[in-house]
């Protein structure tokens, strides 16, 4: 599998685990949950994490492209995108009896 595809797995998981665990920063034991921004502040660190990591793949391939405010406006965008599957589990759907 090629490294372009590792990382768009790795990026649609990361956008999703905020979503998916009740732990603040994945680590810290909560009592009654999670609010939503604590939500929104670990996909921006995760969007940070996966973006350093793409940066240091990209880094042992070769010379590192610059990159303008577009990419990352488009890089932001896909992540939200990979983040609605875990945002819909989490605040759209019915859970019975919960």
């Amino acid at each position: 599998m090629s490294q372009a595809l590792v990382l768009l797995a790795l990026a649609f998981a990361a956008a999703n685990l905020p979503f998916l665990t009740e732990r603040r920063l994945f680590v810290l034991p909560t009592e009654g949950g999670k609010s939503l921004a604590w939500r929104l502040l670990e996909l921006v660190l995760m969007y940070f994490v996966v973006g350093g990591l793409a940066w240091a793949v990209e880094r042992n391939l070769g010379p590192v492209q610059a990159q303008h405010w577009e990419f990352y406006a488009t890089t932001v965008c896909l992540f939200l995108v990979f983040a609605y599957p875990g945002f819909t589990y989490r605040y759209l759907w019915r859970h019975h009896g919960a």
